[in-house]
């Protein structure tokens, strides 16, 4: 029996390799040993060495041994083995992936995914033959709802640490300087990473509170992720936090909202309801009569005030 694992443990190294074996560039034996581990698989240098030897012996693959490190690529007549083998739609998808998710995915899993990345640009290059797909992207775009701004600096390392440490379940140490300049050092429990328009921001409990605290990325200055694991608080769910409106500056508390407004200002209520418990009257000037179940916010308050005289007879009841 062991001998069998044994086997099979060394076919799936050898896959997860083969995977990751690029084209038209190289890759070191020390690369791969850091995508593995970057993925979980943990196997020491001299085994990865032996398999990749192996592995360029009978497979499509070079070998540069010029100078140490040395380089493994597929060669470009391998067609049909190796990550090549994803369709033009996976390759699609992975391109999308790669562009909308590297704020959503630690840093250390999408450096493990960097061969498929890679893999994906070149399927979908203009030496491929995947045309449609490769002409996707410029047919679709998010837009902005306000105006565009550019999102603030954020220190590589900082988001490194602050993923893996949200990852998994450990402490951070944070040097953090507020919107007021305020400089202090504390500590957090990581609950989740928030994207607000063009920032990011970490939601978190400072130690020994048990209420959350949303903390601007770009304003944390240095992080360290602690060797001590916390218990996830089983009292925190981050979609309803959102749903409570704590990223539009409010605290939770609901109301219901009324309000008059020009049909030509409101018109988009109709389409896009402010609530599932909205209400329409439709008055005989044209104008809408508007209610809804809303959070209480200020980012509430600046979107009223953004319609000036168009908007009128605004309450808020509990």
């Amino acid at each position: 029996m062991a001998k069998r694992s044994d086997t099979l443990d060394t076919a799936l190294l050898a896959v997860e390799l083969l995977r990751r074996i690029p084209r038209g560039r190289k890759v070191t034996v020390n690369e791969l040993h850091r995508q593995l581990e970057e993925a979980g698989i943990y196997r020491d240098l001299r085994t990865i060495q032996r398999q990749m030897k192996m592995l360029s012996e009978h497979f499509e693959i070079e070998c540069d041994d010029r100078s140490k490190p040395y380089g493994y690529r597929w060669l470009d007549r391998a067609r049909v083995l190796a990550v090549p083998t994803l369709t033009p739609q996976e390759s699609l998808l992975l391109q999308l992936a790669e562009d909308h998710l590297k704020h959503f995915l630690p840093p250390r899993l999408m450096k493990s995914m960097e061969g498929f990345f890679h893999q994906a640009r070149r399927n979908l290059g203009p030496d491929g033959d995947a045309r449609l797909e490769r002409e996707w992207p410029s047919k679709v775009r998010v837009v902005a709802t306000s105006q565009p701004l550019l999102p603030p600096r954020i220190e590589p390392e900082v988001f490194e640490v602050v993923s893996d440490a949200l990852f998994a379940n450990r402490w951070l140490y944070l040097d953090y300087q507020n919107a007021s300049g305020w400089r202090s050092t504390v500590d957090v429990m990581p609950l989740g990473l928030v994207q607000q328009g063009p920032r990011l921001y970490l939601v978190c409990r400072y130690r020994g509170f048990d209420n959350e605290r949303n903390l601007a990325l770009h304003r944390i200055i240095s992080a360290r992720m602690s060797t001590l694991a916390f218990e996830r608080p089983k009292d925190f769910d981050l979609k309803q936090y959102d749903d409570d409106g704590r990223f539009g500056f409010g605290d939770g508390e609901k109301v219901r909202l009324s309000f008059h407004i020009t049909h030509d200002a409101g018109q988009h209520l109709i389409e896009s309801p402010l609530s599932v418990d909205q209400k329409v009257v439709r008055h005989r000037d044209g104008s809408l009569g508007i209610t809804a179940s809303v959070v209480d916010s200020a980012m509430l308050e600046w979107w009223l005030r953004g319609f000036g005289d168009a908007i009128w007879d605004i309450q808020r009841r509990c």
